[in-house]
Parts: structure tokens; sequence; C-alpha cells
């Protein structure tokens, strides 16, 4: 177990995981095809988690799978081939929220270290160290737990049964994501990784004798959200988090971009160097700063410091303050060849996201395309970019640009 805290970021593809390891993720987690709390994501077949798993170990990053959902009968004969194939892979840890399952992993992924998904709910020291006892490494709190009861849970655990707990991202409505609104509304099981996000609609009360008229709960100008959680932030609070005895501090979103993978990997790995460099200083204002150059909804700490952190009623979309325009492939000879992912013209002010250091800003002063031509906009996606530059941009940087 490492003495330093464990900054673990999500992984929905390829190019999400390129981006937790070039912005400082000491693990990612990610799922195989099959099994995962995620089937909106692209996530990874066999092959490809072969390949994760190498590139991850390169940079010397722990890789762990997601084998969370809760399997059904006809599911089960399936298991000890992906298990195996899991362990054949490399990879360094299962995360698992039933416990038949934690059975086939202990006999057919043995090398492989089994952590209990916030899906089984753990809110009590008794609960965890009956896990320990079963085989399992690591448990992933319930998001419901105060910041005092993990510390008492820390207190009451083998020293050798680590804790990870998330502290960014989407929250759920429902208690640690078990929820049936989805499986209500549309048929979908969110306990399977198929959530369609009802939680986050419009509602309105509908009188039966007045067909067609619809009357909001909460009269606002944008309709009414009866269950829409606020997004996860504990940023700020890095140094109670080490306090509380917890080993790895876990990013949501694997069903997000990559840009969101760099910015909030990012931020939590300058913020997480800079408590144990620095101890309990006040946090470079640009490190937070970041954290709204990403889609979100209205931050707080979840229940972290007690009492519960409630609905955004007014609204159910995100705040959006810049998009990223495009990501840097090389940079040498005072020149940037960039890849575009948004439109964006010669003169605007860009800010910059190297992989290591602060962000910056760089003008645009020209620009040329593949055949070496000026243009003065860049308008197709995945466009190759030519961009003269003084001032250096690292490969992998992302460019994002503010919104007016």
């Amino acid at each position: 177990m490492n003495d330093k805290i464990e900054l673990l970021a999500p992984a929905g593809d390829m190019e999400c995981l390129d981006s937790a390891l070039n912005f400082g993720a000491d693990a990612v987690y990610l799922a195989g095809t099959k099994f995962g709390m995620r089937t909106a994501s692209k996530n990874f077949t066999p092959e490809q988690l072969k390949e994760a798993v190498e590139k991850a170990h390169q940079k010397g990053t722990k890789v762990h799978v997601t084998c969370n959902i809760l399997p059904r009968n006809n599911e089960i004969d399936l298991l000890p081939e992906f298990l195996t194939n899991v362990q054949e892979c490399g990879v360094d840890a299962l995360i698992i929220a039933d416990l038949g399952v934690m059975s086939l992993a202990a006999k057919y992924a043995p090398k492989v270290q089994r952590h209990v998904s916030t899906q089984a709910g753990v809110v009590n020291y008794l609960a965890a160290k009956t896990l320990y006892d079963m085989g399992a490494s690591r448990v992933v709190l319930a998001r419901e737990l105060p910041l005092e009861e993990i510390a008492d849970i820390r207190a009451r655990i083998p020293k050798e049964l680590e804790i990870e707990t998330f502290v960014h991202g989407s929250m759920c409505v429902s208690f640690s994501g078990r929820c049936l609104i989805s499986n209500y509304m549309t048929g979908r099981d969110a306990n399977r990784g198929d959530c369609a996000q009802p939680c986050r609609w419009k509602y309105h009360l509908y009188e039966e004798h007045r067909e067609g008229q619809f009357f909001p709960v909460e009269e606002t100008g944008e309709g009414t959200f009866l269950y829409n959680s606020r997004d996860l932030c504990m940023i700020d609070h890095i140094p109670e988090l080490v306090k509380a005895g917890i080993n790895s501090l876990k990013i949501e979103g694997r069903a997000k971009s990559a840009y969101y993978v760099s910015v909030v990997t990012n931020a939590y790995r300058h913020a997480i160097d800079e408590y144990y460099e620095k101890g309990e200083q006040p946090l470079s204002p640009w490190i937070r700063e970041e954290l709204e150059k990403v889609s979100h909804r209205e931050y707080n700490t979840g229940f972290f410091f007690g009492g519960e952190p409630g609905q955004t009623t007014d609204n159910g979309g995100y705040i959006r303050h810049y998009d990223v325009v495009a990501v840097c492939d090389e940079y040498k000879n005072n020149t940037a060849y960039l890849t575009q992912r948004n439109r964006f013209f010669s003169g605007d002010r860009l800010d910059v996201l190297p992989p290591q250091g602060e962000p910056f800003e760089v003008i645009v002063d020209c620009m040329q395309n593949e055949k070496g031509e000026l243009i003065e906009v860049a308008p197709h996606a995945m466009q190759k970019v030519i961009m003269p530059s003084n001032v250096p941009i690292p490969a992998g940087s992302v460019l994002r640009k503010a919104r007016s």
C-alpha cells in the first residue's frame, strides 16, 4: 500500500486512457465489453484490454477492470472466460459488486486483486472487514458516508484493507447507484450499465381531468427537476481526505470525454502533489479554476461533511464555459501540429492545458492546412492544422477556447 494517496481516473475508451496516463493518474478503471456498468462507453475488447494494460504499466499506472453489474443466471457461465482473460492481460484489480462474482474471481483470476464496488453499499467497518475476510483487498465505500464515519471505518479495519472513495463527478439520486427509475421509465436497467438518466428530466404534475394540461411542481423558466443531483467536487479538501485514511481518490466519468478526463485528472494530480509538497496551504487558484473549464452541474461536497447535497431544481443542463478546439500532436521548430476538435479561427485566443505544468494562453496569429496553405478557419473535425507558435506547446496538450 503506497504512503501517498492514489489518484484513480476513468477511461471509457483508448483516447480517455491516453488522457488519464498523460495527465498523471496513478491508476485507471475501465471495462471490457461485458459486465461493466457503462454500456454507453466504447469500452475495451479483449485485444484492446491487453494493449491498455501494456500502455499503463509502461508508465507505472495500474489498471482496474469493472465487473460490477449484477449478473443474471444466464450470464454466470460467461464469467469464467472473462475473468481468465482479465488475469492473462495482467490487470491489477477487478471491481466487483456481486458476492457470486467475488467467488468466481477468486477461482478464475486468483492473481488479480478484488475491489468491492460502491454498488455493494458498504457503510460500516463490519461489512468492510467481512469482505476482507472473503478476499477483498479494497472497498469502494458508499457515496453517502461523511468523512468522520470513513475515518472510523479506517480505524476499525485491518490496515491492509484499502479504502477508495469517489471525490469528483456526477452523483446519483439513489443509494450508491442502485436505482430503478430508469427501469420504470424506459425499461433500461441502471444496475446493468444502461441508465437513461431520467432523474435529469423535466417533470410536471398532470391532472387526470385536464388532458394535455401540465402543471409545474415548481414554477421556473426552465421547468422542474425533482431528482437532479449536483456534481461532486472535493478538490479543496485533499488534506481532510488524506487524514481520514482514504487510500484512493476516484474520479467519476467512464461515459465522459477525453477532454474531461484530461482536465479533471490534471487538476487533482496537482492538488494532491501540492498537499504533499506544501502541506495544508491554500490551493493554487488555477487548479480550482480548471474544473470550471469542463462541462459540469453545480458543484457540491456531497455527503462528506454531513447533511445531504440536495438537487439542482432550476435546470437539468450542464454549465459549460469552454470548448476544446484542438489537441497538439507534435511541436517542433516553433510550430505546433494540431488535430482539430471544434471550429476555431485565425486571431483566436486559446487556452492551452499541457500534460505537465500550469495552463497558458496563445494567440493564433496564422495557421495552415496539411498542404501548407494559409487558412482563416479550421472548420472540419479531425482536420490537421499547422500553427506557428513561439510559445512551446507540448505534445498531448489540449487547446481550448472560452465561450463568448
